[in-house]
């Protein structure tokens, strides 16, 4: 079990329907666990965790690592899901809301452009997380 999320179920397995990716995702995140989240991505995938920074590998582990570490769970409200074949453009609003670890409170929220792909296995994964996908540099 997660104590921050009183989580008690399984993580959900990859969707292989992409309108239910951000759940998935949101699932993942909320279990705390970060090789959950890491299974919602490709391996080559980049994750945009700041305007203008684009990581990837360890360092996306590492920027997902650091909002897991807030010990808050993430909502997500999808916006549009548009698909072309195997790839798909994802309109997620996002929050992550209340006391951080310190104490202090925490909000943190967004409007995430996605990319996902359909793998071999049928199921979606990020290729592009770009969390502030509408924000300007």
């Amino acid at each position: 079990m997660n104590e921050r999320s009183g989580l008690h179920r399984p993580i959900m397995s990859r969707p292989t329907d992409v309108a239910t990716h951000p759940a998935a995702f949101a699932e993942a995140f909320n279990s705390g666990d970060p090789a959950a989240v890491e299974r919602m991505y490709e391996d080559a995938a980049i994750l945009v965790p700041r305007p203008g920074a684009p990581v990837t590998g360890p360092d996306r582990a590492a920027a997902n690592e650091r909002f897991l570490a807030l010990g808050l769970p993430i909502t997500v409200r999808p916006r549009h899901v548009y698909t072309a074949g195997d790839i798909a453009l994802l309109i997620v609003d996002w929050t992550i809301e209340g006391t951080g670890p310190d104490g202090a409170p925490v909000h943190i929220d967004g409007t995430a452009t996605d990319v996902a792909r359909r793998g071999a296995d049928g199921s979606w994964r990020y290729v592009i997380d770009n969390p502030f996908g509408v924000a300007t540099a």
